[in-house]
């Protein structure tokens, strides 16, 4: 315990580090004293560099923050709920649902949702696909987890689920405009650059209700690891869990997924490095240290993404180096 009161004040003053340093590396090079003045509000707006610093790394920096600790939490509830330490939400095929959902709006409707009434385009198109996406999947495993009883046929399951869903998006490109295939690709890679100044308020209400619904589970999830029937002995409604459990998870999938792309291994190796830090599996513990985890770590591939003078590397080029170890340590430590 003295050591996870020791953990929370680090984790969040190097959450705060890692923000600033963001502000000031870019791929265009900025002097620190110009990035300062321009925070401080000494230069002149209708400069580049003042557009460079508010207008791209300031909402990056926050992009990178909610994305990295929704996708983080996303990936501990779902490894709670479904007792698997490799449940994700890209290995259980929920990213993959997502995609779909996305594949299905830029490849096939040209970036346009309409029902005959009503006609919604853009990224508010973009979110609502992604969001069925999510939700499907994740109903499906629901489901499934009630049928099958078994961790392991259910991760295949999940992984199977990823592959139906990846062959109807090849199927989709083949079908596509060279223009919507290649939105897609590049959406694909991953970043933090998407969200503007102006998406950035509905951006971050729609991470931070599925982040106060996930805080909220606490209690019962704790419950929940000692066993469902447990639960239930102790009051917690295991259906009304669920429920909750997939509305959070695929709100805060669907949302960072449909902005920022499909990020691989974060969902599912932040949780892992949020055990062994804090060395516990109580929530009250664990899920705050992979929410403040979740950030530093999208943080710090934001950061390197961005190192480079002149140049943006993709974000899921980088995501798993960060992931593959720890997920690699935990498939070896649990043989």
């Amino acid at each position: 315990m003295k050591n996870n009161a020791v953990c929370f004040p680090i984790l969040i003053i190097i959450l705060l580090g890692l923000a600033v340093l963001n502000l000031f590396v870019g791929s265009v090079h900025i002097p620190a004293k110009d990035v300062l003045s321009i925070l401080l509000g000494q230069a002149d707006p209708s400069t580049p560099w003042h557009y460079i610093v508010w207008e791209s790394r300031l909402p990056q920096a926050i992009t990178a923050i909610l994305a990295g600790s929704g996708l983080a939490v996303s990936g501990l509830l779902l490894q709670t709920a479904f007792h698997n330490p490799l449940a994700g939400p890209s290995i259980l095929g929920i990213t993959a649902g997502a995609n779909l959902g996305v594949a299905l709006v830029m490849l096939l409707m040209g970036g346009i949702l309409s029902t005959g009434y009503i006609t919604i385009g853009g990224y508010t198109a973009v979110i609502l696909a992604a969001f069925a996406g999510s939700i499907l999947i994740i109903s499906i495993l629901l489901f499934l987890s009630q049928v099958l009883h078994n961790n392991l046929m259910l991760l295949i399951t999940g992984i199977l689920l990823s592959y139906l869903t990846s062959s109807l998006i090849t199927l989709l490109n083949s079908v596509a405009t060279p223009e919507g295939v290649q939105n897609y690709v590049v959406w694909g890679m991953g970043n933090f650059n998407s969200v503007t100044l102006a998406q950035l308020p509905f951006f971050c209400t729609t991470c931070f209700i599925g982040i106060v619904i996930s805080l909220l589970l606490i209690k019962p999830l704790n419950a929940l690891q000692l066993g469902e029937h447990y639960a239930e002995n102790l009051g917690v409604n295991t259906k009304h869990l669920r429920n909750t459990l997939l509305l959070a998870t695929g709100l805060l999938t669907a949302v960072i997924t449909a902005f920022c792309g499909p990020i691989s291994f974060l969902g599912l190796a932040v949780p892992h490095v949020a055990r062994l830090l804090t060395r516990s599996d109580n929530q009250r513990i664990l899920m705050p240290s992979t929410l403040l985890l979740g950030g530093v770590l999208a943080l710090l591939c934001n950061l390197i993404c961005v190192f480079p003078e002149n140049t943006i590397i993709p974000l899921n080029a980088v995501t798993p180096l960060m992931g593959a170890p720890v997920i690699l340590y935990v498939i070896i430590s649990k043989k």
